[in-house]
């Protein structure tokens, strides 16, 4: 295992705790702010709007800098965001340094899966892929259970200063350990969103946005939709994240392997339909441990399984224009995260948390169309044509000459 791709999955693991370790803080950040559980989840989606709109422009103003100086910058950003939201007293304030956490981490990700898929063979690419998303998983199944937890004891302010002491460790393992590492060429903001010409491409965008939309706007929730299990008590959610994290650990990995050995598509159309009927039963498999920790696992499984062969798909069919084609996915990816965090709220406003699943399975349902009107081949001009260097993924000669 290239040394380099697990200090950019260390990375992703601070940037995923502070993103899914919201879910479980919720309550307290509305009580100490005096606000409401839905308003309080706004900081969900300005978390993730931040990060879907300021990606793709954020690739193409930073395209130039070298990639150690972009990775050890955005980390920065993420550190200075947390604290900023630990420090606030007004939920005005905690917005906006949420959006900019969000900012550091549109920085970072699209960059570290960028320099992951380059630094593998396309035989290996899947794994790699799934070694950095991994830490993003990983943050689901260690630190936001973890910060949770440390929230049910300290306050909901502790658990962002976890975050950010996180993101400055993980800031230092990347300056000193991640030395070489390969230069892309650099694309203009057109150049990077025109990849979505091509109907595969963009129907796989969209397959993910509503996919994790559905996945995301439930997890965003999950205090309330797990209410009934865990009855209000912080510490039995943190371990009931554990349980959905460990699994969606577990499902990077294996995705990693079943894409290199099987066709992405067949994999992203089953595990759709299987998450379909979990999301549809979770009303009444919420409400018993056994069968809601089944059911955690299940979602916890695809859900972040289906993350690698979603990449695996885009990087098949635009080799060429690899980072292009993945920064777009994590926007897509984050623009269904903001949508559902409003959607979510407005939901609650209606209807009880506990069927809050059942609109998360209307968008996953929506996703598995998607995927099934997908293409295999387009009769588009290949998108491997856009761009002003066609020849290589790292764009030039001279980048190539720095691929270490």
């Amino acid at each position: 295992m290239d040394r380099r791709l697990l200090m950019l999955a260390l990375g992703m693991f601070a940037i995923g705790t502070d993103n899914f370790v919201v879910a479980g803080i919720l309550p307290g950040v509305a009580e100490s702010l005096h606000t409401s559980v839905s308003l309080a989840g706004q900081m969900v989606t300005v978390y993730a709007l931040s990060y879907a709109v300021m990606a793709p422009v954020m690739a193409a103003v930073a395209g130039s800098w070298p990639r150690k100086l972009l990775l050890v910058s955005a980390l920065g950003i993420f550190v200075v965001g947390n604290v900023v939201s630990a420090l606030a007293t007004d939920l005005n304030t905690v917005l906006l340094s949420r959006a900019l956490a969000g900012l550091g981490a549109a920085m970072f990700a699209p960059t570290a899966l960028g320099v992951a898929a380059l630094l593998a063979d396309p035989a290996r690419r899947g794994r790699a892929l799934s070694t950095v998303t991994a830490g993003l998983a990983a943050a689901t199944a260690l630190g936001a259970p973890l910060g949770t937890f440390i929230g049910g004891f300290g306050g909901w302010r502790s658990t962002l200063w976890f975050v950010a002491a996180l993101g400055l460790v993980s800031m230092i393992g990347v300056w000193t350990m991640l030395r070489s590492v390969p230069q892309p060429a650099s694309f203009t903001l057109r150049e990077r969103v025109a990849p979505v010409r091509d109907i595969r491409i963009a129907l796989t965008l969209l397959t993910s946005m509503f996919a994790f939309g559905g996945f995301l706007m439930v997890y965003t929730y999950a205090g309330l939709v797990l209410r009934g299990v865990t009855g209000g008590d912080e510490r039995i959610l943190a371990g009931m994240l554990l349980v959905w994290g460990v699994a969606a650990t577990a499902g990077t990995v294996v995705a990693g392997r079943l894409v290199d050995r099987f066709d992405s598509r067949s994999i992203v159309n089953a595990a759709l339909g299987v998450a379909i009927l979990n999301f549809c039963a979770l009303p009444w498999t919420s409400v018993h441990l056994a069968s809601a920790t089944i059911a955690l696992t299940i979602w916890g499984l695809i859900g972040w399984g289906l993350i690698v062969p979603q990449q695996h798909r885009l990087v098949r069919i635009a080799p060429q224009v690899a980072p292009l084609v993945l920064a777009l996915n994590n926007t897509a990816t984050y623009t269904g995260l903001a949508c559902s965090g409003v959607l979510g709220g407005l939901v609650l406003l209606f209807v009880d948390a506990r069927y809050l699943s059942l609109v998360g399975a209307l968008l996953i349902a929506i996703a598995l169309v998607l995927a099934a009107m997908t293409p295999e081949s387009s009769g588009r001009r290949s998108v491997q044509r856009e761009g002003r260097q066609p020849a290589s993924p790292l764009g030039s000669r001279q980048s190539r000459a720095r691929h270490p």
